[in-house]
């Protein structure tokens, strides 16, 4: 062999290790920039919604790809990836992947039915004992908060085994599993199940089975909204009065099993990478656990989508009156994000958007904050507030102007009257309205409220215009026709 011979393969090793250090550095870069990007467009996207503080936590494949606080808690405190935040309904997938693990035992059957682990329930309606532990999953028990009332429940829930105590007195909207209805006492049922099965209180169930196993040294579970509340580990709440984030206790609320775990953007690291843990669930419960259900997206405590360019996901949000969640997990890019945030459900923010415009970030594709944010939103709100007040003054002025009463100001006070009262109507029956666009969700007056209080604020201010144009226009009417009974001519 020739030297010649010898040093060629040399010098190509020699190129293609050279070749590779731009590309590392090439990769190195790019993280940083999509790390620099992101913050940017999570930064932006909170001073337009008016969040005050927010985490987020993003895997990619087997690693963490990046985590970290944004904005300060109530007390000034800066918000970290260790913060404590409720995740609320996004506490359902835990829920459910702790009844597949009893599942995986043995110890379940998901087609039997739930009333068969209660030996000792008599319940009114007979159709109860035709539930079974995979319609509860899927949200086809038949219960609605119609019929058995969640969130506007007079007097709250405090422990699991009460609601044990109310299966006698379930009743049913519709027949089990034949129509969707997303209701949180499925879950709160569900996990009385695993109580029940495993002799385990559901909190410790989770902590020992799931929490540990996977390493969420800061993760656990509550009852009541009352012990977020009073937890100095968790950040403080918020709603939106006005596009201001204004601190409020979370109104009170039985949340175990439905929405009960509190966690940090480092844990959720830890849960979404546990999507692909052979070690939590048999490979077949592990299929069904990431499926869709049979009457909709909503399977066993995700709801599961087939998009082309991202391929399967799951996802679930978590929705308080001052605590929001967003979390979704691309299967088969094995990308999980979550973000968490002190502020609540309000009508002008879109929470989904930063969970969005991450993915599409990751992806390489530009993001851009939605234009229908609270910043711009109530800003709108103000303008017509203040038109509201001088479309009122207007109306008088020219109500004084008028000079045709006898002729039809009787048909105008009518038929302005009745118009004039549509904002009071409205507000009378917001809850219905509310419960006929939420899919049959009855939601209580204060969180209503703290949902949206900038259009509650607008109705009432139009309301009390109105009915002042009422009484203004009665007024005139009444003295023109006086004057016109006297012989006097109106000027």
């Amino acid at each position: 062999m020739t030297i010649t011979s010898k040093i060629l393969p040399v010098c190509l090793l020699l190129a293609l290790c050279l070749s590779a250090l731009p590309a590392a550095a090439s990769q190195a870069r790019n993280k940083t920039e999509i790390v620099a990007e992101i913050d940017d467009y999570v930064r932006e996207n909170m001073e337009a919604n008016r969040i005050s503080g927010a985490a987020l936590a993003i895997t990619y494949g087997e690693e963490v790809f990046y985590s970290r606080g944004y904005g300060e808690d109530a007390e000034g405190r800066k918000i970290t990836d260790t913060t404590s935040f409720p995740i609320a309904s996004l506490s359902k997938s835990m829920t459910a992947l702790a009844v597949l693990q009893l599942v995986d035992e043995g110890l379940i059957e998901l087609d039997a039915p739930y009333g068969s682990y209660f030996p000792g329930i008599l319940p009114e309606n007979h159709h109860f004992n035709q539930i079974t532990v995979r319609n509860l999953l899927n949200q086809t028990s038949g219960l609605t908060d119609k019929v058995n009332p969640d969130m506007t429940r007079s007097v709250q829930f405090q422990s699991l085994q009460e609601i044990k105590k109310s299966l006698n007195l379930v009743k049913l909207a519709n027949d089990p599993g034949e129509t969707y209805s997303y209701h949180n006492p499925n879950y709160q049922y569900l996990a009385l199940l695993v109580e029940q099965v495993s002799e385990q209180r559901f909190s410790e169930y989770l902590q020992h089975h799931i929490f540990v196993p996977l390493g969420m040294k800061d993760t656990f579970s509550v009852s009541t909204t009352e012990q977020i509340n009073e937890h100095p580990a968790v950040v403080q709440g918020h709603y939106l009065l006005l596009g201001k984030p204004t601190h409020t206790d979370e109104p009170l609320w039985f949340i175990e099993g439905a929405a009960g775990v509190i966690s940090t953007a480092r844990d959720m690291e830890k849960w979404m990478r546990a999507q692909f843990d052979p070690r939590l669930l048999s490979p077949q419960l592990m299929e069904q656990y990431h499926a869709a259900g049979q009457h909709s997206p909503y399977g066993m405590g995700w709801l599961a989508s087939n998009d082309d360019g991202w391929g399967s996901t799951i996802s679930h949000s978590g929705i308080f009156w001052t605590y929001k969640s967003e979390e979704r997990v691309f299967l088969e890019k094995q990308l999980g994000i979550t973000m968490m945030f002190d502020t609540g459900i309000n009508a002008f923010v879109d929470y989904s958007s930063f969970v969005r415009g991450i993915s599409q970030i990751m992806n390489g594709e530009k993001a851009d904050i939605p234009a229908l944010n609270s910043r711009n939103m109530e800003m709108a709100m103000s303008l017509l507030m203040v038109g509201t007040i001088f479309w009122g003054g207007y109306s008088y002025f020219r109500m004084k102007k008028t000079d045709n009463w006898k002729s039809s100001f009787r048909r105008k006070l009518i038929f302005s009257s009745i118009w004039s009262l549509s904002p009071v109507l409205v507000l009378l029956f917001l809850s219905p309205i509310f419960s006929l666009i939420g899919g049959g969700r009855v939601l209580p007056w204060i969180g209503i409220w703290l949902t949206m209080p900038s259009l509650i604020i607008w109705l009432v201010l139009l309301s009390l215009v109105n009915l002042l144009s009422i009484i203004c226009r009665c007024c005139i009417y009444y003295k023109v026709k006086k004057e016109s009974k006297s012989g006097v001519v109106p000027q």
